[in-house]
């Protein structure tokens, strides 16, 4: 902070001005404790509305969670090294967001809540950082994700063999007997046989043969067939016709049903929603290109909130969710039930009436609005069956895919890159190939004309364009309803596949969740208890001057965690170590303000010019102290590891939030002191009358 801007803040004016600074230094407590504690003001809020039957409806504060960190929530942190010394250097920083992008993905597919994927460049080397909350086989989960992404081009498989004459008839007279051996068991269930041991003489299952065809409480994400089969049956009832699902005949036992307990809410039975939403995402938010400031995401869905209806939300989902692909799906998610979406998401979805739509609601992917379509419970059966095998073709001659590989790979691809159409505008993705892969491209669309050609990442489909025409040259271009956000994930995972980017492991930690729970109860207590001891030192040593600078400190804690949330600044172990250690700098300058302020009063000095003594004389120890403070702070970040980091991020933030707090907050509630109530009590300062004052 310039000298000459302090000297503004510290000159003395009229109380009137006093009592402006005081309100603004009450407004922004209000703000940080509205930040920090959203969720209980809310609560009070509803319970005030319903004490006085909606008389009383004051407006609900918007709920900011904490980021943590893993070591706090549990997982494991992956760090891979990345080769890129086969990789042009224009072309690093874009190969290596790309293998970012397909191993989150890839851990999107084991079903970790909140993954972290990030990259750093530490000198010349560079490092993909995977953090995985709550993941349960590591060792898959490294076998996985240590591939390097791979890219193929497919065309449609017009060779796929059929069955033999012979084949075919081997076939026929198998299922043949399968519905004859089926029929008889059916007849002998349905004539009062015992189903269990019919189920051990004749079932073809034998995980559950030995059990008497038992197979326990079952629902329809086990066993969607049979379940399909059970619903219709009342308990104790079996199938009376013939059922055949894909793989065989089922006879099936029904002996009770009952809708699921919710593992997420005691008491409470388990719940399935039927939703869509809308995505507006902005900068800082890992994978979206929008494009769009915070505020600007904000307020651009508070502006389609406004427009939102059953009838018109698949529309706006297509021509405004910065979702990939929400032009094709219009937002839809299906079914799912407790546990599959983000906290906040479902904090909203699951209580919503059928056909609502919901308010703004945050999460870590931006704002969403909800449309809620419909709700089911879910059941579980208990049942028995008997269950007789039919084969089918693939069973005699293998599986066949629709697609074959074609030569052409992402080895030959040298680069794909987003442009726009001379015709309409348009986004899409053009594709540069090596001269080899050139040749290749060429005869793979001579004999597609009119067919398509499937790009697969890592066997993912991300592609499936239409030939037009044989193209040559080694370029081509991949066009569709691409929204930009669309064709610049395209091409960042083309490249992904088509830069040869090896990743090799080189660091591997776990950390239990009971262990983070844990760490960050023992660093809260911690955090509590330093507070409290620098409280009673300051009120014991200092008197009046010392509870006034608590207060203080109450404020800038609520300021300090307050900016937490909102950056938001992801809190480890060692950045609660740094907010910890801030707690006792926070009251630092106080300390060096408070003593001058003592030595001011010993040379008799009036309270009034001793206090503003004290505030300009303590200042250059302060800044000092404080601007080394904030240079070594930067060192860290920019210099060292995520884990100190951390540290020095909550330590600055700490600091620069403290010089305001001693400065400017303690300072305002001193002045706002009358100086001819204390002039006479200079017990509550804790200095000893002078000769002059006796």
């Amino acid at each position: 902070m310039p000298d000459n801007i302090l000297k503004r803040i510290l000159q003395p004016g009229g109380r009137g001005k006093l009592w402006w600074m005081f309100a603004f230094i009450l407004f922004l407590a209000a703000l940080g404790g509205l930040v920090v504690g959203g969720s209980y003001y809310n609560k009070e809020v509803d319970k005030l509305a319903a004490k006085t039957k909606d008389v009383i409806l004051l407006p609900h504060a918007q709920v900011f969670d904490f980021r943590l960190g893993l070591d706090l929530l549990g997982g494991s942190r992956l760090v891979y090294k990345a080769d890129v010394s086969a990789v042009a250097d224009k072309d690093r920083t874009s190969a290596i967001e790309g293998v970012r992008d397909v191993i989150e993905r890839r851990v999107n597919v084991f079903g970790v809540s909140e993954p972290v994927v990030t990259t750093n460049r530490s000198g010349g080397d560079y490092q993909v950082i995977v953090e995985l909350a709550g993941i349960k086989d590591i060792n898959q989960a490294i076998k996985m994700l240590g591939e390097t992404p791979l890219l193929e081009f497919k065309e449609q498989n017009t060779q796929k063999r059929a069955l033999t004459a012979d084949e075919q008839r081997s076939l026929d007279d198998y299922n043949k007997q399968a519905e004859k051996r089926a029929t008889d068991v059916l007849g002998k269930v349905i004539s009062g046989g015992d189903f269990s041991a019919l189920a051990k003489q004749f079932s073809e299952d034998s995980a559950s043969k030995d059990n008497g065809g038992d197979l326990g409480w079952i629902d329809a994400s086990k066993q969607p067939d049979i379940v399909s089969i059970a619903s219709k049956l009342k308990p104790g009832d079996t199938t009376k016709d013939l059922t055949q699902t894909s793989s065989g005949y089922e006879i099936v036992k029904l002996t009770d049903a009952r809708i699921k307990s919710d593992p997420f809410n005691d008491n409470q039975q388990e719940k399935e929603v039927k939703a869509a939403h809308l995505l507006i995402c902005y900068n800082g938010i890992d994978g979206c290109t929008s494009g769009l400031s915070e505020q600007e995401a904000l307020d651009k869905i508070t502006k389609l909130k406004a427009q939102a209806t059953a009838a018109n939300f698949t529309d706006l989902v297509k021509n405004n969710s910065t979702e990939p692909g929400a032009r094709n799906t219009g937002g839809e998610l299906g079914w799912f039930g407790r546990g599959k979406m983000v906290k906040e998401f479902e904090d909203v979805a699951f209580p919503m009436a059928k056909g609502t739509i919901s308010n703004i609601v945050k999460t870590q992917f931006g704002y969403h609005l909800i449309y809620k379509e419909d709700e089911r419970f879910v059941y579980e059966y208990e049942v028995s069956h008997i269950f007789i095998k039919t084969k089918s073709a693939e069973d005699i001659i293998g599986k066949q895919s629709d697609w074959v590989n074609t030569e052409l790979t992402g080895k030959n691809l040298t680069r794909a890159s987003v442009e726009f159409s001379s015709r309409d505008n348009s986004p899409e993705v053009s594709l540069e190939f090596d001269s080899d892969g050139a040749k290749m491209f060429e005869d793979i669309t001579a004999r597609n004309v009119g067919k398509q050609v499937a790009i697969y990442l890592d066997n993912y489909p991300i592609s499936s364009p239409t030939v037009n025409e044989k193209i040559t040259g080694g370029k081509a271009v991949i066009t569709g309803k691409f929204t930009i956000q669309e064709a610049n994930l395209l091409a960042q995972r083309l490249n992904a596949g088509a830069l040869p980017v090896p990743i090799s492991l080189i660091n591997q930690q776990t950390v239990g969740a009971t262990l983070g729970h844990d760490s960050l109860v023992a660093s809260l207590k911690a955090g509590l208890y330093a507070f409290l001891l620098v409280a009673i030192f300051m009120i014991l040593f200092y008197r009046f001057p010392g509870l006034l600078a608590v207060f203080s400190l109450l404020i800038y804690s609520l300021l300090v965690l307050a900016i937490f949330k909102l950056w938001p600044v992801t809190l480890t172990l060692a950045g609660l170590a740094g907010f910890i250690m801030s707690i006792g700098m926070a009251v630092d300058a106080n300390v060096l303000i408070f003593a001058r302020l003592r030595e001011e009063l010993h040379r008799g000095r009036p309270l009034g010019l001793a206090l503003e003594e004290a505030f300009h004389r303590a200042w250059p120890s302060i800044r000092d102290s404080n601007s080394f403070t904030i240079i070594t702070c930067l060192i860290l970040i920019f210099f060292t590891t995520s884990v100190v980091k951390g540290f020095a991020v909550t330590l600055i933030i700490g600091v620069i939030t403290s010089m305001f707090s001693a400065i400017v907050i303690t300072r305002t509630f001193l002045r706002l002191i009358p100086a001819s109530w204390l002039e006479n009590k200079n017990w509550l300062i804790g200095v000893k009358k002078t000769e002059e004052q006796k």
